[in-house]
């Protein structure tokens, strides 16, 4: 890509300049690469500071090292939640919606001087907010309830990335809007660029609650207003704190038919309900931020009930359909392609050396089994009881978030470094064991966080184990064997995210330039066939003979069943009834 030709589009007095993709054949805007590349990169450098935070407060919650002091493991508690649940993920998703509307669509962008404005308010903000985190005066944690006040430049830089994110996504409806009336594509979005509409859509609803109530917070905290009521800011702010979440699970199910469309040709089983349940997410899956709310005493419990219950499930609904197409699309493209012995000889031939493909099919497995099944656990009024404040809740969003949005991002960049960057991977041996060593060890966080918040461990508490407490608690001896191994899987987890961090910046510094000669080659093992028609064109597979994906999906919901079963034994041994 790197020497491909660089050609120049005149739109009325506008000029803008394309490069040819070889690989794709798509039309890359080079002012939308630019943004692009910032973005990824103020990503990755946010990734790594937070990782590191991450890894501090897993060593201080494990027993036998415990070792941040009080004061300091509430700071880095507060800058891990900060830098890794919003300024890696939300950077990398405005390179996202970027890449999904200008580079999918091969439109020019809408307004790239206000893309970079939105760039350096993201960047300030979110700089301005780990500045205060580290003076000291603001370790509010993540969800800074009040009470607990912060210093007034950690609100305003939360809402000035706020501003600057919610600036990228107008850019990217407006680049939406460009491709059509210029007619750069045909018929229907792409099915990426519709998830990465859903993203968007959620973005802005999002972004609305965040400004709804961090505006007066930060009123609050400079004294002009007296008092912020603590059930209205909670209810407010989880309808930011947890919808942020709902953009993430948009975007990466995006990505991973992106993944699935570049590595081998896959095509979605059926536009029409792959669009549907995006649209599912749209409609129901903000509503999921009730079990963040479920011990409140001033919400009814009608209000409870419905969110809980009727609601979740057509939210959940509409991330199993997704669970079942995106393997699904694989089987039926590695079966077209010749893999049709057996059940499962196309998982086996799949590209698995490939660290984009492995990364995102790790991302999957372990978002429906570790994110999604606890989700609907802690999403039931009945059962959260039994973990809201505990562990299981961290445990349960390092499934969704970190096992499996952190890992389908870490799988597009291996795509993003050759196709934007116009970089090789350095050390491809590395990179291809880079998603299984932090895929593990993130299921490890996972399960055994979970594993400790069942027996009751607090999600909250400095000492995990209450060791100095005036009046003490004894949890099970298991709980301090879980909180030990979540320690070793954090210190795995962070050698893979390292380990990435390395390859990545190496490779954009020091990797081969790509070009004509090497273009698909960079990208791994990817089909033969171009696939720009995969990820461009409207159009299913066609088939249903996927005898593989529905044995998949069996044990899913055969443990998916078991699990949920377990839970509520336990809770009828908690809550004997006389």
């Amino acid at each position: 890509m790197a020497n491909a030709a660089v050609e120049s589009g005149v739109i009325g007095t506008l000029a803008t300049k394309f490069r040819t993709c070889p690989a794709t054949g798509l039309k890359v805007d080079l002012a939308a690469q630019r943004l692009i590349k910032a973005n990824a990169v103020a990503a990755v450098v946010f990734l790594a500071i937070g990782g590191v935070f991450g890894l501090l407060v897993a060593l201080t919650r494990w027993p036998a090292v415990h070792l941040l002091s009080s004061d300091m493991f509430y700071l880095v508690l507060t800058a891990h939640g900060l830098d890794v649940l919003l300024l890696w993920i939300i950077f990398f998703e405005m390179a996202v919606l970027y890449f999904a509307s200008a580079v999918i669509l091969s439109s020019r962008i809408a307004a790239p001087r206000w893309g970079w404005v939105a760039f350096a308010l993201m960047v300030v903000g979110g700089l301005m907010t780990n500045v205060s985190v580290l003076q000291g005066d603001s370790s509010v944690m993540f969800t800074s309830y009040p009470p607990l006040q912060a210093q007034p430049h950690f609100y305003l830089g939360l809402i000035l990335f706020a501003v600057g994110a919610l600036i990228g996504c107008f850019i990217f409806l407006g680049t939406l809007v460009i491709a059509k009336e210029e007619k750069t594509y045909e018929g229907s979005i792409p099915l990426v660029t519709f998830g990465a509409l859903t993203a968007c859509i959620i973005a802005v609803f999002t972004i609305a609650s965040g400004a709804i109530i961090l505006i007066p917070t930060f009123l609050w905290s400079v004294g002009y207003i007296s008092n912020i009521d603590t059930l209205t800011y909670k209810l407010v702010w989880w309808a930011m704190g947890h919808s942020s979440q709902q953009i993430n699970v948009s975007a990466h199910v995006a990505i991973w038919y992106l993944i699935a469309a570049v590595t081998v040709g896959a095509k979605p089983l059926s536009e029409k309900v792959s669009r549907t349940a995006f649209l599912m997410y749209i409609l129901f899956l903000q509503l999921a931020s009730a079990h963040h709310l479920l011990v409140e005493p001033g919400l009814s419990s009608e209000w409870k009930i419905v969110n809980t219950s009727y609601m979740m499930y057509l939210a959940v609904m509409g991330s199993m359909i997704h669970g079942m197409t995106v393997p699904g699309s694989i089987e039926a493209a590695q079966r077209k392609s010749g893999y049709t012995r057996g059940i499962f000889e196309w998982l086996r031939k799949a590209p698995w050396g490939n660290p984009a493909f492995s990364g995102m099919f790790l991302s999957l497995v372990m978002f429906g089994f570790l994110g999604g099944i606890s989700g609907v656990v802690l999403g039931t009024e009945q059962l959260n009881i039994m973990m809201h404040n505990t562990l299981y809740v961290p445990g349960h969003f390092h499934g969704t978030v970190v096992a499996g949005t952190t890992l389908a991002f870490m799988a597009a960049t291996y795509l993003v470094v050759p196709l934007i960057f116009q970089r090789e991977i350095i050390w491809p041996k590395l990179a291809k064991w880079q998603p299984y060593l932090f895929g593990i060890g993130v299921a490890g966080i996972s399960v055994f966080m979970m594993g400790a918040g069942t027996l009751g461990v607090s999600r909250r508490h400095w000492d995990s184990l209450f060791t100095d407490a005036i009046l003490p608690y004894n949890y099970p001896d298991v709980a301090s064997l879980m909180m030990g191994l979540n320690g070793l899987s954090a210190i795995m987890a962070a050698t893979g995210g390292a380990l990435f961090v390395l390859i990545v910046v190496g490779s954009i510094l020091f990797g081969k330039k790509v070009d004509e000669t090497n273009a698909v080659s960079a990208l791994g093992p990817v089909p033969k066939k171009v696939v720009q028609e995969a990820v461009t064109k409207y159009g299913s597979a066609g088939t249903w003979h996927l005898p593989g994906t529905y044995v998949l999906v069996s044990v899913f919901f055969g443990a998916f069943v078991l699990y949920y079963f377990v839970n509520w034994k336990y809770l009828s041994e908690l809550w004997p009834m006389q």
